[in-house]
This record gives C-alpha cells, sequence and structure tokens, in this order.
C-alpha cells in the first residue's frame, strides 16, 4: 500500500468534497441544531459564571475578585438575600465574607468560609470559582494559605437541559461527517464504476479505502471541535475533548467504511444508516435522562467517546478521570480494523467478479448498435 496514493485520492475528495450535497449537509445540520437547541433552551449565549458576594468587613478579597477576567461578580446585601438567590438558580454561586476574615488570614489562622452553590450550576463552573476564590485569598498574603471551605449545595442537583443534551449534538457532530461521508462516497464510486477503474491502475482499493477513512476523520474532527467551541464547552481539560473526539472520529470512520463496502446503491445505505444509527445515538438518552442505569450505554461503542467528552466539558474531569474510557474506545477502534480488511477484501472480489458481467453485457447491446 501507498501512502502517497492515497493522499493523491484524499486531496482529490479533500477538493471535491465543498461541491458534495452531503459533506454540506453533514457539516453545517451540526451548527444549526447547536444554534437550535442552545437558543430553545438557553445557554448559547451563556456568559461568565454568576458568584455573589456578602462582604460584611471590606474585605480585600472581594476587590480581588472583582477585578478577576472569567467570573461574574455581584454583590449582594446580606445573608438571607444571597441563600435566596442561589437557591432560585439566578447565581451559579454565593460566598459569605465574616468580618475579620482579611485579618485572620493574614494571622495564619484557618477562618471559616462560606460558599454555598447552586444545584443547577455547571460543574466545570463550579471548579473554576473555587480555583479563582482560593487563589484571592492567596493574594492577601502572597502565600499558600489555609482557609476552612464549608460548600453547601443550594436546591435540587441537576444539569440544565442544554448540558444534558450537549452529547446528542457532539454525536450527531462527529458520526455524520466521521461516518455517513465516507459511507456515501465509497457508495457513490460504486454506482458510477470508478472503483471498478480503480483495479485497473496501479492505485488499490486498500488505498481508496484509507483516503475515505481519512476523509471522514478529518471532517469528524473539524465539526466535532467547532460544535463543542460554539457550545463553549472545552472546559478546563481541552486536551481530553479533543480525544475524545478524534477517538469517535476514527471509530465513526471506519463503522462508515463498512458500511459503504456492504451497501450496493445509495437507498440500501440511507436505509442502513436509519438502523445503524438507532445503535448509535442511543447512549445519548443517558445523558439525557441521567436517572436511567448507564450499564446499557456501556454496551455501545459510542459511549467510549462520549463519557470522556461530557465528563471533561461538563464535570470538569481530567485525562486521568476518563483515561479508562478512552482506552477502551481506543481498543474499539483497532478491533474494527481487521474487520475492515476483510470487508475491503470481500468488496474487491465483488468488483472484479462483476467486470465481466458488465462486459458481456454491453457487448451484444454495442454489436446491435453497429448492426
Amino acid at each position: 500500500m501507498s501512502l502517497a496514493r492515497a493522499w493523491q485520492v484524499l486531496r482529490k475528495d479533500l477538493r471535491l468534497g465543498p461541491r458534495s450535497p452531503v459533506v454540506l449537509w453533514a457539516l453545517v445540520i451540526p451548527v444549526l441544531i447547536t444554534v437550535l437547541v442552545r437558543g430553545v433552551f438557553g445557554g448559547l449565549f451563556a456568559g461568565e459564571p454568576r458568584l455573589g458576594v456578602v462582604d460584611l468587613d471590606g474585605s480585600a478579597v472581594a476587590s480581588e475578585l472583582a477585578d478577576r477576567d472569567g467570573i461574574e461578580l455581584r454583590r449582594v446585601v446580606d445573608e438571607d438575600t444571597l441563600r435566596a438567590e442561589v437557591t432560585a438558580g439566578r447565581l451559579d454561586a454565593g460566598l459569605l465574607l465574616p468580618e475579620g476574615f482579611d485579618a485572620a488570614v493574614r494571622a495564619g489562622d484557618r477562618p471559616p468560609l462560606r460558599l454555598w452553590y447552586a444545584g443547577e450550576s455547571v460543574p466545570a463552573d463550579r471548579a473554576v470559582l473555587t480555583a479563582t476564590i482560593i487563589d484571592a485569598v492567596r493574594s492577601l498574603t502572597g502565600v499558600e494559605v489555609a482557609v476552612d471551605v464549608e460548600v453547601v449545595v443550594l436546591g435540587d442537583e441537576v444539569l440544565p437541559i442544554d448540558l444534558r443534551l450537549l452529547p446528542l449534538i457532539v454525536l450527531y457532530a462527529v458520526a455524520i461527517p466521521g461516518g455517513m461521508v465516507p459511507a456515501a462516497s465509497l457508495v457513490e464510486e460504486k454506482e458510477r464504476g470508478t472503483l471498478q477503474g480503480v483495479l485497473a491502475t496501479p492505485a488499490s482499493l486498500g488505498e481508496v479505502m484509507v483516503a475515505k477513512a481519512a476523509l471522514g476523520i478529518i471532517l469528524g474532527v473539524v465539526a466535532g471541535t467547532v460544535t463543542l467551541a460554539i457550545n463553549a464547552a472545552f472546559g478546563t481539560a481541552p486536551l481530553v475533548l479533543l480525544l475524545s473526539v478524534a477517538t469517535g472520529a476514527v471509530m465513526m470512520a471506519l463503522i462508515g467504511l463498512l458500511l459503504g463496502a456492504w451497501a450496493p446503491d445509495t437507498n440500501t445505505l440511507f436505509a442502513a444508516w436509519k438502523g445503524v444509527g438507532v445503535l448509535l445515538f442511543l447512549p445519548a438518552i443517558f445523558f439525557i435522562w441521567p436517572g436511567l442505569p448507564t450499564w446499557p450505554a456501556r454496551w455501545m461503542p459510542a459511549y467510549y467517546f462520549l463519557r470522556p467528552a461530557f465528563a471533561a466539558s461538563v464535570e470538569g474531569a481530567g485525562l486521568a478521570d476518563v483515561a479508562g474510557e478512552l482506552v477502551i474506545g481506543a481498543a474499539i477502534c483497532l478491533a474494527l480494523v481487521p474487520v475492515v480488511v476483510v470487508a475491503r477484501r470481500w468488496l474487491e472480489r465483488r468488483l472484479v467478479a462483476g467486470r465481466p458481467e458488465r462486459a458481456g453485457r454491453e457487448e451484444p447491446q454495442h454489436a446491435g448498435e453497429l448492426v
């Protein structure tokens, strides 16, 4: 197999891609779904996490927080008002700075720090706010100091619906460009007869399929990354998100090659995609309704890139927290490779067997025309 020839096929597909309705549909639809979902349920234009502060003694911590980027600070008059605002979800968090707090920190004591979080606040926002507050306290002395932080969650801990729909949006963004585009491209070339022509050239069918897979991976990563960016969902671990999207794009591209090798025509491909799509998209349901048991989702391949992406984006997880899921996702991709190789050999035999049949049908017709 020559990577140079595969690269030539990929360049051709990339050049012709913008003219293909399937490619345009695969790239545009995820963006439109994002705008629709986030616009209806909120969050598309959501600002920075909102922190309310009750400052009983003119603390320098409150002034330091007001100067920090990445949070929206609101001063609240008293403790009861702060509790009501956080419970109602109008604030993501509330901080109570007691009298004498700054003096206690500078004296080396462990003053209490009361921090309230709204039940509907995002875990990633909680991590950002907690780190920002601790850093602001450290600015009083210039060295790391210890404080007793009392964290209380007010209200029911339920993620907003727009965040629970995020895995579905990301799955659509990765699966359609990553899987459907290679499959449709392969079937289209079968219908046009160009794959049969490949057998008479130095290029092999394996090189063509490698190029189709690379096209799907590139489009899947681009669409998934853009979707996350539109949703402002990179969180605190963008590397984890990129690894998750890349794993999903590879997985979907390999599944797309299997469907493209098997389907004889476009109508069959779309019908098969609908059936396979039920299994591919089913894991997203377990994020939309988190009360459901998750063990059925663990039997579905897409779970192993959706779960790391969701954990990094919404829950503030790091690479160590999701390494197990990513390893399983990579193992699924590796397991699909020999299956794709078998499908390539099967398709090649079909193409070789089909050439004489077509020639036999065409020759009598040509002879008749000459007569």
